[in-house]
């Protein structure tokens, strides 16, 4: 993941408490009910029936999304909650095999997660990772917080299952307001009830300090986002992280066609940039000014 901005110093601190608390998700939240399998996703399967097991297995879902169970076949795993699926497969056991029978099913590696980190940390951008991660964790993979970090991490819990590989982060920002974790007490204190455990394509931004703070100016963030408006800047801030604060793209938005338009003296300076670009980590985001007005065009289609 590329570096965002001047942002160049590491917060030790979130590798100290990984270290301390070593594995900090119990099993039943990394069972968690809501997540939904993916591609390339390690399940365990066993086969209860008469009081004794009759099958366990390991199965990897394919990248159709696909199972091959003992005495059912290939059964679609894809998009599916452990539960939802445990009944699909009892189903044709109970029709066919065996007497009430009771299929158990864990998630042992996990590779459809990703997850997405903006603002005052040192690495920003897309990760996927094998395990449900925690805040904690992901601020740790994205090189620790920068010292400019505010005290508050928003967290845009997107409103679909899970985050395909060709989707933008940005489409999946749900509608509803963010989640808050309190950083000071996370990371200063070490609170670990404030380490939230995060979904599968959540996006965390934590705004820089000075741009919670100051109200000095506003930029502009116009068009097809789905809270328009003016926002408060302060230096740090960037394009896309000013379009996640307006609460992300609308699902007709064309990011790639974004205009920043910018005053100077008594000129007008457009700026053109493809913030699907600056997602994917192949550009650079653009570090705005006060009184920037961020245009997002609708798509052509």
């Amino acid at each position: 993941m590329r570096n965002q901005g001047t942002i160049n110093a590491i917060i030790i601190v979130s590798f100290l408490f990984l270290a301390i608390i070593g594995d900090p998700i119990p099993l039943s939240l990394a069972q968690g009910k809501g997540y939904c399998i993916g591609s390339r996703d390690v399940l365990a399967l066993a086969i209860y029936a008469g009081g004794e097991k009759q099958q366990e297995v390991a199965l990897t879902v394919s990248s159709e999304g696909m199972i091959n169970v003992p005495f059912v076949g290939p059964v679609k795993a894809e998009g599916l909650t452990v539960s939802k699926l445990e009944s699909l497969i009892e189903g044709p056991l109970a029709k066919d095999y065996f007497v009430n029978p009771d299929v158990n099913i864990r998630v042992i590696e996990y590779h459809s997660l990703h997850y997405y980190i903006s603002g005052a940390v040192n690495s920003p951008g897309l990760y996927e990772v094998n395990t449900e991660a925690t805040l904690m964790e992901l601020i740790a993979k994205a090189g620790g917080v920068s010292p400019d970090r505010g005290n508050i991490a928003y967290i845009f819990r997107e409103s679909v299952p899970q985050l395909s590989a060709g989707d933008t982060i940005e489409n999946l920002i749900s509608h509803r307001d963010p989640i808050k974790a309190d950083l000071k007490n996370l990371l200063d204190k070490g609170d670990m009830s404030h380490n939230i455990l995060l979904h599968a394509g959540d996006v965390v931004y934590i705004p820089p300090q000075k741009v919670l703070n100051l109200s000095a100016s506003k930029v502009y963030v116009e068009g097809e986002v789905k809270s328009p408006g003016v926002y408060e800047y302060q230096e740090g801030l960037t394009a896309l992280n000013a379009c996640i604060m307006a609460g992300g793209f609308d699902k007709f938005a064309a990011p790639n066609r974004t205009k920043i338009v910018r005053k100077n003296g008594n000129k007008q300076i457009v700026i053109k940039v493809n913030l699907n670009d600056v997602k994917d980590g192949k550009i650079p985001d653009i570090a705005l000014k006060p009184g920037d007005r961020i245009h997002i065009p609708e798509t052509w289609l």
